[in-house]
């Protein structure tokens, strides 16, 4: 390649960008260029060099392999929300934990991640290394930690629009029960139940119990013993409590195997004031 075509194809990617942006196409895929490709005179041979230029230079954001971004930088374009390239990078995806619980207003405390529920047959973007799992999978400024689920738990979701973007999000009560079966992705146990009390009289006690049954035996518990705690009818709860359960189990799946054992619930309460009662 000689210097004088270098600037000729320079501009004929920038080109592309601005054919993206005018398509809407502000997350694209390798194939998606190919497509557009031919409209701005940019040839096949040349694509992948174009995208690795126009990423080097800060025109588009690479997401994971073969999926791209558009910067801030291109002109007219708002860049996409995180919640939107959650959407991009799993299918099927959720904004879940304690990103949904900061969006349902269950928190004021802003997580540091995006939290994205996904199925254990999808294959997430992860760094290279043992504990990538926890550390996330960094875009920018922002990482993402994918919690896993089987199929089946993929549910008690929602719609909502975050801009411009389309986004599912888990709904207020299947928030809330994540928090009690994974604390440790929504600030710690203690975040979980107050979010429990903002929600208060707005939750829907049918919908949470039915979610609930269809998770586990230990979040039923966990589930009845917190709504108790709160003030629900007993009677209301004989659900849960009679739903079958091998010994006991924590209230707090993170906390340590001490405190009192309640016997209704089959639940050791093991939070920092009952811990050594």
């Amino acid at each position: 390649m000689n210097s004088d075509q270098k600037p000729k194809k320079s501009h004929i990617g920038i080109d592309l960008v601005r054919l993206l942006a005018s398509k809407g196409d502000r997350i694209f895929s390798t194939e998606r260029a190919r497509e557009l490709s031919p409209r701005v005179g940019l040839r096949a041979s040349y694509l992948l060099e174009a995208l690795y230029h126009l990423r080097r230079n800060g025109w588009i954001v690479s997401l994971r392999k073969g999926l791209y971004t558009l910067s801030s930088s291109v002109p007219g374009v708002t860049a996409a929300h995180e919640f939107e390239i959650a959407m991009a990078l799993v299918n099927p995806a959720a904004i879940s934990h304690w990103s949904a619980l900061h969006y349902h207003g269950l928190t004021e405390q802003i997580p540091r991640k995006v939290f994205v529920l996904t199925t254990t047959d999808v294959s997430v973007p992860r760094v290279r290394g043992p504990e990538s799992k926890e550390r996330g999978y960094p875009i920018a400024d922002t990482i993402y930690q994918f919690i896993q689920v089987k199929p089946e738990r993929f549910f008690g979701t929602m719609t909502v629009w975050i801009g411009e973007a389309s986004v599912t999000i888990s709904d207020p009560e299947r928030t809330l029960l994540d928090g009690l079966s994974k604390p440790q992705y929504c600030g710690d146990f203690g975040e979980v139940l107050h979010a429990f009390e903002v929600r208060g009289n707005q939750l829907d006690l049918k919908r949470i119990i039915a979610y609930a049954e269809k998770l586990d035996a230990a979040t039923c518990r966990r589930l009845g013993w917190v709504l108790e705690e709160q003030g629900v009818h007993p009677v209301r709860l004989d659900r849960l409590a009679r739903l079958p359960i091998n010994g006991y189990r924590k209230l707090d799946p993170t906390g340590p195997c001490k405190g009192p054992c309640n016997r209704r619930w089959m639940i050791q309460e093991n939070l920092p004031g009952k811990v050594g009662t």
